[in-house]
């Protein structure tokens, strides 16, 4: 069956501008052009819309959806299985942020005690499942997997009070990094504050602190996009800018 872009953005529940940007950047082209100049679409640009709406529901940019795309390596049921494994992975975890509101409305009428512990509960397994689904493979390849169980461990066992902290520190350490870029100097007070509240930040989940680690850690933000989200609204050159501060930092060279 074949679509012009009207019933195409109909079909699949967006507009029909989102249709056209496709075709603009190359991630989406027509099957072919009327003579009219109506973009129509069929069966193959049926199936490749999904994938794209898949990967934008897993939280992927249109840049890295692209690349993945045209990939060589690209294969579409390979792609698909990858889809099904991480939203299992979503549906467990909000199926735990359920549970904890559900134990927090009882806790509300009085027909249960919720400990500090708990009412964080939810929140502390999304940000481990999390980290696991995106970079566990390589950080265990890095720092082993007793670290990570331990890191996680203690993520998990974070007080109310622990946990509000390191949420703050992020924020600090955020708002602080972006203050010294605008500087420019790596080496500079506002650059090493935001290395040592990065340092602070880590200790909330790290079993215990490197130098060695620290620097290895900052590398690994610049050498693989996917941690990008982390330093999400920083301006472009803020992860590198922090790799060089934390060099200064630490005193060590990658």
């Amino acid at each position: 069956m074949e679509y012009t872009v009207q019933k195409l953005a109909r079909l699949a529940g967006i507009s029909p501008r989102t249709l056209r940007y496709y075709d603009e950047i190359g991630l989406l082209k027509p099957a072919r052009m009327t003579g009219s100049g109506y973009r129509i679409y069929g069966e193959e640009q049926v199936n490749r819309l999904q994938q794209i709406l898949f990967y934008r529901e897993l939280g992927c940019s249109l840049e890295m959806i692209n690349e993945i795309m045209q990939s060589p390596n690209f294969d579409e049921l390979t792609a698909l299985r990858q889809h099904r494994a991480q939203l299992i992975d979503r549906r467990k975890q909000l199926d735990a942020l359920i549970r904890n509101v559900e134990m927090t409305i009882a806790s509300r009428e009085g027909r249960i005690t919720m400990s500090d512990s708990q009412k964080f509960e939810g929140f502390k397994k999304q940000l481990v499942e999390d980290n696991e689904r995106q970079y566990g493979k390589e950080i265990r390849e890095k720092y082993g997997d007793d670290t990570v169980d331990q890191a996680n461990r203690k993520l998990l066992n974070m007080t109310e009070e622990q946990y509000e902290e390191m949420q703050r520190v992020e924020a600090e350490f955020k708002k602080t990094l972006a203050a010294a870029h605008e500087t420019g100097d790596p080496a500079g007070e506002l650059a090493q504050k935001a290395a040592e509240l990065h340092r602070k930040w880590l200790s909330f989940n790290w079993p215990n602190y490197s130098k060695e680690a620290h620097l290895g850690l900052v590398q690994m933000y610049v050498d693989d996009e996917r941690f990008a989200h982390f330093f999400a609204g920083q301006q472009p050159g803020a992860i590198e800018f922090l790799r060089d501060a934390v060099r200064v930092y630490t005193g060590l060279h990658a």
